[in-house]
């Protein structure tokens, strides 16, 4: 950390105007300035709360504004810059911090492009919010599984499925051997299929599961909803002996996460949908690195990070940066740095295990496989023991096709689904 008490953002800026001039208005713009000289402002309160523009490095200059509305003609220059903010100004509060690094920023005519690329923050928010309850540890606790990544699914029809039919599904994939299972974002309370009921009807089969192997299926039931709504959902998985949780993050907000995870006894797994909205252009937005430290203070312990070669636009670098960081300390504090577990989805099947586990270097991860699952030649059971199997091999170095060889699930896996 910079400063103890200063908290600082990373920036990358485009501009028609002098970039020194654009990064000076973005510190009075989001601190004690305005567009024009004020009395009020004096020197005195300058240096108690302005914000100050701690470096800035000039990048390469291109012809043409990358976003509408901004001020010149052209060239315009790229560049590097970090800002810092006395934590007086906003005190420990997660919705301040972001309305003060990621506010009016975007919307100032002096940039053809702006992304927040990373912030630092005091440890006096530790004091504020308790981050991640469960994190690696706490999920591997609750699911039995230490020393591979937990496998895992997602309810598929998304929506339509009945309590009944969604809990048929779950016994399917925990008779097949699966680790972890969660509702699809989209599955909330409708009337077809009643939070309540659904969680009664898929836990009475999960605990059936339990009693019978010893092992207790992990499913994170979403309560998305208003903040009174999602606590009352939140009991009811936990009288019904349920072990996981998941809010569409985006949906509830940061406030909303924090008085969740001050209620919860459970993980609670943090759904990113929405995302695309931050990171799909270079040249606005927010990106992984800073996103994910707000929702690890607000107490999410598991977040997504999609996953290679995906369905969606990210590229596998980002992908890996993403769960990089998810694992990664936020804080030199011992035992308080925040770590959440990383969530590999979308698109994967057997064939993604051995690079995913080559470039994180861990198996600190839950690797959710919708169609790689459901959709194998032998069924859920097999497509379950091919996940298994690619991450067996991942780990012991072993070429996917040699292991494929004599292990029939993963090879039929390989043949099914795309490389």
């Amino acid at each position: 950390m910079t400063d103890s008490s200063r908290i600082h953002a990373h920036y990358w800026i485009e501009t028609g105007v002098d970039p020194r001039q654009a990064a000076e208005a973005m510190a009075g713009e989001q601190s004690s300035g305005t567009f024009v000289k004020i009395p009020g402002e004096t020197a005195e309160l300058k240096r108690r709360s302005a914000a100050r523009v701690e470096s800035l490095v000039e990048l390469e200059r291109v012809a043409a504004a990358s976003l509408p509305g901004a001020k010149g003609s052209g060239p315009f220059q790229r560049a590097k810059v970090r800002l810092s903010w006395p934590l007086d100004n906003m005190g420990t509060s997660l919705p301040n911090l972001l309305a003060t690094v990621a506010g009016n920023l975007f919307e100032l005519r002096q940039f053809s492009g702006l992304r927040l690329l990373d912030i630092e923050l005091p440890e006096a928010f530790l004091d504020a919010y308790p981050g991640p309850q469960f994190a690696v540890e706490g999920t591997r606790r609750l699911s039995g599984v230490h020393n591979s990544p937990l496998i895992g699914t997602i309810i598929k029809p998304s929506v339509g499925l009945s309590p009944e039919a969604t809990a048929e599904t779950v016994r399917q994939l925990i008779d097949g051997g699966i680790d972890f299972i969660k509702d699809d974002e989209l599955q909330a309370d409708g009337p077809h299929c009643p939070f309540e009921e659904r969680v009664d009807a898929v836990m009475r089969v999960i605990r059936t599961q339990a009693d019978r192997t010893g092992k207790k299926a992990m499913f994170a039931f979403n309560l998305t909803g208003e903040i009174d709504q999602m606590l009352t959902r939140h009991d009811i998985v936990a009288r019904h002996g349920g072990t996981c949780v998941m809010v569409s993050l985006h949906s509830v907000g940061l406030p909303g996460l924090a008085h969740l995870r001050r209620h919860s006894a459970l993980p609670i797994h943090g759904h990113r949908n929405g995302w695309g909205l931050y990171s799909r252009s270079p040249h606005i937005g927010i990106s992984y690195a800073a996103w994910q430290k707000f929702w690890r203070l607000a107490g999410a312990d598991h977040l997504h990070v999609n996953g290679l070669r995906n369905k969606f636009c990210e590229p596998d670098e980002s992908v890996i940066a993403s769960a990089r960081a998810c694992l990664a300390p936020m804080f030199a504090a011992p035992g308080r740095g925040c770590e959440v577990m990383p969530v590999f989805s979308s698109g994967q099947s057997a064939w993604q295990a051995a690079d995913t586990y080559k470039a994180l270097g861990s198996t600190d991860l839950i690797y959710a496989c919708g169609g790689g699952i459901m959709a194998h030649p032998s069924g859920i059971a097999g497509g379950v023991r091919s996940i298994r199997q690619a991450w067996e091999a991942a780990a012991q170095g072993i070429p996917l096709a040699d292991h494929a060889r004599d292990h029939s699930d993963l090879r039929l896996a390989l043949e099914a689904f795309p490389a």
